[in-house]
C-alpha cells in the first residue's frame, strides 16, 4: 500500500490558548471517536500545553498512538501537559540543546508567575539542523531564537509543514520581553531561515491562525 500525505491535526488548550499539533500520516482509516481500536497510527506531537491525560484519551480514543514530543521552545504555557503525557505514552520528549536553562528555571519559563512553577527534563537535547525520525516520519529542527534564547521550529520537508512555535505568527511574530528574549535575534531568525523556505510552507504557529510562509514574506511588518 502506498504511503498516506503528511496530515497536521490539533488542540488548543491552557490558559492562554497555545495550540497543540499532532503529524501524522494518513493511513486512510477513520479517525472516529469509538475508543476501540486494534491498530494505532502513531503520531508526533507539538508542544503538550496543559492536561497530558486528556491529550492523550483524546488521541487514543481516536485511534492516534504518540511516539515522540517534541517542544519549540519550554515556556509553561508549551510543557504544561508534557509530564503527564510522557508518562501515560512512553514517548520521549526533545527539544533544541539550547532551551535547557528555560527548562530548568520557574523563572525562565514563567511558570512560578502563573502560581505552580515547574519543570520539564527532556530525554534529550538536539543540535540545530538534526533530522529526526519517528512515526514513520522525518522532520529537521531549525534553531530560531529570539522568543527565548533556545526556540526553535519543525519542519517537514515532504508535506512543505513548519511547527513555528512563538516564532512567527500570521503576519507577526512572538514576544521578545520573556527571559532571554531578543527582537533583534527573532527577526534575524525569521529572516535569514525561515524565509528560506518555499512560498506554499504551511505554517503552525504556537498561538494564532494557521499562515504561510509566502504570505508572511509578503504581509509581516515586522520582518520588512
Amino acid at each position: 500500500m502506498a504511503e498516506g500525505r503528511l496530515q497536521v491535526g490539533s488542540m488548543t488548550l491552557g490558559m492562554v490558548q497555545t495550540n497543540c499539533y499532532f503529524v501524522y500520516r494518513d493511513d486512510g482509516r477513520q479517525h472516529e471517536n469509538t475508543g476501540d481500536h486494534t491498530e494505532f497510527t502513531p503520531v508526533i506531537f507539538f508542544d503538550p500545553a496543559d492536561k497530558g491525560e486528556f491529550i492523550y484519551k483524546a488521541l487514543h480514543d481516536r485511534g492516534f498512538e504518540v511516539k515522540l514530543i517534541l517542544l519549540t521552545h519550554a515556556h509553561f504555557d508549551h510543557i504544561g501537559g508534557a509530564e503527564k503525557l510522557r508518562e501515560l505514552s512512553g514517548a520521549d520528549i526533545k527539544t533544541y540543546r539550547n532551551e535547557r536553562n528555560i527548562c530548568e528555571s520557574v523563572d525562565n519559563n514563567l511558570s512560578i508567575d502563573y502560581g505552580r512553577g515547574y519543570t520539564i527534563e527532556p530525554d534529550e537535547y538536539l543540535d540545530d539542523l538534526d533530522m529526526i525520525e519517528a512515526a514513520g516520519m522525518k522532520c529537521q529542527l531549525i534553531a530560531t531564537p529570539g522568543h527565548t534564547c533556545g526556540s526553535c521550529c519543525y519542519y517537514f520537508e515532504e508535506g512543505n509543514i513548519l511547527i513555528s512555535g512563538d516564532t512567527l505568527f500570521a503576519e507577526s511574530v512572538g514576544r521578545t520581553d520573556f527571559p532571554t528574549g531578543s527582537m533583534s535575534e527573532i527577526v534575524r531568525s525569521i529572516r535569514e531561515k525561515l524565509m528560506a523556505l518555499p512560498d506554499e510552507t504551511d505554517v503552525f504557529p504556537g498561538h494564532g491562525p494557521e499562515t504561510t510562509i509566502g504570505h508572511e514574506r509578503l504581509y509581516n511588518s515586522f520582518i520588512q
